[in-house]
C-alpha cells in the first residue's frame, strides 16, 4: 500500500450541485481527481472556487482524506494548490485524448510532490491523526503524490471523462468490469437514462 493510499479511506465520493441546482454524489476514485472540481484552466476558470485560504481548508475537509487535517493555509500556498491543479487538469485532459503530457505540467506534478507530504502519526489515544501541524504545502505535496502513483499505476488506462456531452467531470474507473461511463448514476446516468425513453417514446408516437 502506497502513502497516497494510506492517506485515503474509501470515501462516497463528493456532493455536487447541477446547473439546476440539484445535489448529486460524484466519486472521481482518487484524491488527486477530487482537487479538479475546484475549477481548471481556460474554460474551466468560471467553475473557480479556490479563492482564499478558507476555500483550500474546505475542500481538504471535503475529501477523502482521514482524518480530516487541519491545514493551515496561506495566500501563496492557495496559489500553489490553484498551480497544481491546473497543471494536472492538462495532463490528464491529454492522457484522456491519447495526447503527451505536457512537460512543463508534469514538472510542477512531480516539483510538487517532492516536498514533504502530509505525516500520519499514531495519537495518545490510539486514533489516527497527522503529525505536527499541517501546511498548505504538505496537503499540495500529498495530492501531487496521489497524481504520481495514478498516472503511473494500474488504474492509469481507466481515467475518463464522463461520457455526457455538457460534463467535463473526470474519474477513474476503479470498478471490477471496468465499464462505468458517468460521473454519476444520479445525475448524468439518469439524464441518458430519460433521453433514451423520450426517444423511444417519440419513435414509437
Amino acid at each position: 500500500m502506497n502513502a497516497a493510499e494510506r492517506a485515503e479511506a474509501p470515501s462516497p465520493g463528493l456532493t455536487l450541485r447541477s446547473t439546476t441546482g440539484a445535489a448529486y454524489r460524484f466519486d472521481p476514485g482518487a484524491l488527486c481527481l477530487e482537487l479538479l472540481t475546484t475549477g481548471g484552466p481556460g474554460p474551466y476558470q468560471r467553475y473557480e472556487v479556490l479563492h482564499e485560504p478558507a476555500d483550500v481548508t474546505a475542500w481538504a475537509e471535503r475529501s477523502r482524506l482521514t482524518p480530516t487535517p487541519d491545514v493551515a493555509v496561506s495566500a501563496t500556498e492557495v496559489a500553489l494548490v490553484r498551480g497544481l491543479r491546473d497543471a494536472l487538469f492538462r495532463v490528464v485532459i491529454a492522457h484522456t485524448r491519447g495526447e503527451p503530457h505536457p512537460p512543463a505540467d508534469l514538472a510542477v506534478i512531480n516539483e510538487t510532490a517532492a516536498r514533504p507530504a502530509l505525516a500520519p502519526a499514531v495519537g495518545p489515544d490510539g486514533r489516527r491523526r497527522w503529525a505536527g501541524a499541517p501546511r498548505g504545502t504538505a496537503l499540495a505535496a500529498t495530492v501531487a503524490r496521489d497524481a504520481v502513483e495514478l498516472l503511473t499505476g494500474p488504474h492509469v488506462h481507466r481515467i475518463r471523462t464522463c461520457s455526457a456531452e455538457d460534463c467535463h467531470l473526470i474519474y477513474v474507473d476503479t470498478s471490477r468490469p471496468g465499464r462505468r461511463r458517468w460521473c454519476s448514476m444520479e445525475h448524468c446516468g439518469n439524464r441518458h437514462k430519460v433521453r433514451a425513453l423520450r426517444a423511444r417514446h417519440s419513435e414509437e408516437g
